[in-house]
């Protein structure tokens, strides 16, 4: 079996393009240093590289680098880095990582080497744990909402209003498409729910969230004739919030039961898992939800007429915030806000119908993140076009990948050009998302999917002129190319590149005319 020096872990919310940088820059800044490592991944497709118990107990140091849970219970008694995954995306933050792990393990000439002000051993911040048990939930709800929501937009093919039986472009598979990702769709808040509440509790915490998440979609159920809690009833839900405090509920309600069942005999450890755990846990957390459902609601609500009033004041200001959010970290906790509060949107929206007033807002609301996220990449890919001789021929190649990068909504493609020389090139993204947004709301485009793919935008509704919304931020592109490690320019004319001038080709002489 191979020892490894260093072993790692790496995991982000999508699993698709964060995870797999971090795994690379940890390789090299490994390399660099002349260290064998092994890293395992925590993507969409599940894990990879798995470690197992022998590498891990045979490693000096472990690296965690991740914003879900990856199982780092593993990895106890050793020394140990725990951080975000936007903290190793770099070969050089990813190299001072390693160089932190080691020191742990009391390397004078290591120790000397890494930066005096950070703790080695240090606990995790308040904030980081919150914001990883969160994006376990977002996730793992994130193919539902793929899924659901692409569906949907299938569906508006035949029409936008196909699965009416009543209307004029009825069709019955429009129908059933709309139906599947309608059910898709609203599993989206009880699969958050469950995660979250797993990536505390672990496995027991499942069913407190499930439920949590369910109660978060119906509400507390009230007889309209009676005003009393009516299980026939009908109740208003605090859908994407209430999932959010549901989930923390039910994770940290089963750590609390653990602790109150910790004196029961090992021999009924079967019964706590099985019986205990799941009743006690569903009780409580099932009666605090529909305890709070009231005031849920109202916070809900309040929360959607505080974003449409931003709608209302023009195109401008909500454009500026959904870009801004959107470029900032291209796939970090700013940028998932963005985008979990475009999905509660446009589940709602989905939810209220086509033709209502939450669901032009909704749709539209998604469509401006959706322009937001796949500009970065897209400004990347026209800059080394235009300006290919101020790149090197990595960011090149990296540019031409991020134009598929962009058409398939990963902003994180353009996370290594920024690394590189972050304060020219950040502003340069948020103004391009900013700018593409606040096109996208002035000419009114709809995007009833959750994830923006030449399949879904052939689904949209709106202005035809949708598309100009989103090249024309390609021109604010163009100073990106100043901002490369590469500043200097190559003279127009190189020593090794002059060359002795063609001889003209020799011709045949030309016959006279005689004359007499």
């Amino acid at each position: 079996m191979a020892k490894f020096d260093i072993i790692a872990a790496t995991g982000c919310p999508t699993g698709i393009a964060h995870t797999f940088m971090a795994k690379e820059a940890l390789e090299k800044a490994a390399a660099e240093r002349g260290l064998t490592i092994k890293v395992e991944t925590h993507g969409q497709v599940g894990v990879e590289n798995e470690l197992t118990k022998s590498e891990i107990a045979g490693a000096k140091a472990v690296v965690v680098a991740a914003d879900k849970d990856v199982q780092a219970e593993r990895f106890a008694g050793k020394p140990m880095v725990s951080v975000g995954v936007s903290k190793a995306l770099s070969v050089e933050a990813a190299g001072k990582l390693i160089d932190r792990a080691l020191a742990a393990k009391g390397d004078d000439t290591v120790a000397a080497a890494a930066d005096v002000e950070d703790e080695v051993e240090e606990k995790e911040s308040i904030g980081h744990v919150i914001y990883k048990h969160l994006m376990n939930g977002v996730s793992h709800m994130l193919v539902f909402v793929v899924a659901g929501g692409v569906l949907t937009a299938i569906s508006f093919l035949w029409g936008i209003t196909s699965f009416d039986s009543t209307a004029a472009d009825y069709n019955s598979f429009a129908a059933m498409l709309k139906i599947i990702g309608g059910i898709a769709m609203n599993l989206m808040v009880p699969v958050l729910s469950a995660y979250i509440a797993e990536s505390i509790g672990k496995r027991p915490a499942l069913v407190p969230g499930f439920v949590a998440g369910m109660i978060a979609i119906q509400g507390l159920p009230v007889n309209a004739d009676t005003g009393m809690i009516d299980a026939g009833g009908a109740g208003v839900g605090f859908g994407f919030l209430g999932g959010i405090v549901g989930g923390f509920l039910a994770g940290y309600v089963i750590l609390l039961l653990e602790k109150v069942f910790s004196k029961i005999p090992a021999s009924l450890n079967g019964l706590k898992a099985i019986f205990l755990y799941p009743l006690c846990s569903t009780a409580i957390v099932g009666l605090v939800m529909l305890g709070i459902s009231g005031p849920m609601a109202a916070i809900n609500q309040g929360m959607m007429d505080f974003l449409q009033s931003l709608g209302n004041s023009g195109p401008v200001i909500l454009g500026l915030a959904i870009g801004c959010m959107c470029a900032f970290d291209m796939g970090g906790p700013v940028n998932k806000a963005a985008y979990a509060t475009g999905t509660f949107l446009l589940g709602t929206a989905l939810e209220a119908g086509v033709g209502t007033e939450t669901y032009n807002f909704g749709t539209n609301f998604m469509a401006a993140v959706s322009a937001a996220c796949i500009v970065p990449p897209l400004i990347t890919t026209f800059a080394v076009v235009v300006g290919k001789k101020y790149f090197s021929q990595e960011d090149h190649d990296a540019g031409i990948v991020n134009l598929i990068l962009g058409c398939t909504h990963i902003t994180e493609g353009a996370i290594p050009f920024m690394t590189k020389n972050i304060w020219p090139v950040m502003p340069i993204m948020m103004l391009g998302s900013s700018i593409a947004s606040i096109l996208t709301i002035f000419f009114n485009v709809h995007d009833p999917a959750p994830w923006s793919c030449p399949l879904s935008r052939t689904a949209r509704s709106g202005s035809s002129r949708s598309s100009s919304a989103l090249w024309s931020v390609a021109s604010c592109s163009w100073p990106l190319r100043s901002t490369t490690l590469r500043r200097t320019r190559r003279p127009l004319l190189q020593p090794s590149r002059l060359r002795p001038p063609r001889p003209l080709p020799s011709r045949p002489p030309r016959p006279r005319l005689l004359t007499s």
